[in-house]
Formats: C-alpha cells, sequence, structure tokens
C-alpha cells in the first residue's frame, strides 16, 4: 500500500526541530511514496536548505507547495490534500518525531482492516530531548470508545493518525479555523460514518513544553473551543451535559493560575511516564 506523507512549515518553526521531523518520516521502515510539504507563506533560507538537501538525499521525495502567504494550518492542509497523489495520508507536525515503525504498523491495520478510514496512537509528551518524557498522551483503541471520548475530547492525536483523502473531500476537508481544527475535523468525520482506530503502542514523541500551556490560556482559543462544542450540540454530535462540561473546563483552564493548570494536566489528564 502506497502512502503520502503531509506536512506544513512556516516562517516561526524551528529549523533543527523541523529538520528532525523531517527525516522521521524520510527514515520510516515503510518508506512514503512522497511527502507533501506546505510552505505555509514565505520561509527562512535556513527551512528552505534543509528541504534541499533532504530531497537530494531523497532523489525528489518532497513535493513543494509554496503559499503566497501565512492561511494558518487548516487552510494549508487543504492545499496539501489536493496535492496528494495517494488515499492513504500520514500527517506529521514540523516539530515532532515518529517512531520508525509508526506508518509501517499503521499501513498494517488498514491492510488488515479496508473499512477503516484513520488509524492513530498514543504519543510520548517530552521537553527538549526524547530522552526527557514527562507524560503518555493515551486514546481511546476501539470505535465504540472512539464515539464515547470524542462528545468530551479529541479521541486522535492529530499528528499521528493516517487517513483516508477520500474521506477528507467527502467531508470538506479542513474549516477554515485558527485553532482546534482536529477537535471540529473528528465531530465532523465520525459523524459522517468514518470508522477509526487507535494502535495501543506508543509510536510518536510529542514536543511539550511550558508555552504549550500558556497557549491553552488563550480567550481566542477558550472562545473557538467552546463554539466548535457547541456546534457539535446543535447538530447532535454530543449531548447538553457533554457541552456544558467541556465549556465550563475550558473556562476554568482560561481563569486558573498556569501552575494549577499544569498540576491538574499531569496528574488527571495525562499517563505519567
Amino acid at each position: 500500500m502506497k502512502y503520502s506523507v503531509l506536512m506544513t512549515v512556516y516562517s516561526g518553526d524551528s529549523p533543527l526541530f523541523f529538520q528532525q521531523s523531517l527525516m522521521s518520516m524520510v527514515n520510516q521502515s515503510f518508506k512514503p511514496d512522497e511527502i507533501v510539504l506546505v510552505k505555509d507563506g514565505p520561509i527562512p533560507k535556513s527551512i528552505q536548505l534543509i528541504i534541499n538537501e533532504v530531497n537530494k538525499l531523497t532523489t525528489g521525495l518532497i513535493k513543494e507547495i509554496q503559499l503566497e502567504k501565512n492561511v494558518g494550518l487548516g487552510l494549508a492542509l487543504n492545499e496539501g490534500l489536493k496535492a496528494c497523489n495517494n488515499e492513504l495520508i500520514a500527517r506529521m507536525d514540523s516539530d515532532d518525531i515518529s517512531l520508525p515503525k509508526r506508518c509501517e504498523r499503521q499501513i498494517i491495520e488498514f491492510e488488515k482492516n479496508p473499512s477503516l478510514d484513520i488509524v492513530g496512537c498514543p504519543v510520548y509528551e517530552f521537553i527538549d530531548s526524547t530522552e526527557n518524557v514527562v507524560g503518555i498522551r493515551r486514546v481511546p483503541l476501539t470505535m465504540n470508545l472512539i464515539k464515547k471520548y470524542v462528545r468530551r475530547r479529541d479521541p486522535f492525536n492529530h499528528p499521528t493518525v493516517i487517513y483516508r483523502k477520500s474521506k477528507l473531500l467527502e467531508i470538506g476537508g479542513y474549516k477554515d479555523l485558527r485553532k482546534n481544527q482536529d477537535t471540529d475535523l473528528w465531530l465532523r468525520m465520525i459523524n459522517n460514518g468514518c470508522i477509526g482506530m487507535n494502535i495501543p503502542e506508543v509510536l510518536f514523541f510529542f514536543r511539550f513544553n511550558n508555552n504549550t500551556y500558556k497557549k491553552r490560556k488563550s480567550w481566542i482559543n477558550t472562545k473557538l473551543l467552546i463554539s466548535i462544542r457547541y456546534e457539535a450540540y446543535k447538530l447532535k454530535y454530543c449531548s447538553l451535559l457533554d457541552f456544558c462540561i467541556v465549556a465550563f473546563s475550558q473556562v476554568g483552564i482560561f481563569i486558573l493560575p498556569t501552575k494549577i493548570q499544569k498540576i491538574i494536566y499531569m496528574k488527571f489528564l495525562r499517563n505519567k511516564k
């Protein structure tokens, strides 16, 4: 089974982190057919040099899509989707790291069960180095559990998934949202009949730092997530109780000091190392 890798990169990305991320996909045990890389607006020479070197090393594996200006992750991914030649697409972020057998294990699941539309996995959360794992973000494994989980939380770790291009195009791809594009996507895909699963093995390193907490305290982020969940309630994707729990939780995260937020996050929302 052939598959494409879909990534975006923009001017604010770290060249070192981007290189580590890109090479983790180049070095997969089951190689991708292509890496579709969307440059979300102008990028610095340091990042372009990395792309050029990897393209030489891999004899043109990377397909570059240049956007005139920064449009945000959702719209950039939509442009990349159009350029992917394969039905199966592996998502990857520009600062995380995939373990070598990640895509091989996921493709095996698609081969075993052709009805699958999304396959993801849990992630190790690390700070600075993959030797410094601070937690594990686990996700529900079966479709029955995913359907329950999605009512209040994201059932997939976005950068870990392989999904079907046709299923994304069927629901119109990503919406023009600056944040929480994945939350909206999972709700729409699952409620459109998509079948998914998560592999139990941790096959991914997710970069985590103190700024992660600060980003979640943004009112724009809080308001947007509540609005996404409210739309889900109106469409009967979730109950009023589900919506209220999410809304109050998000407001609490916004109000509470970062130190308290960190304690709650690590003690109750994440598995320890």
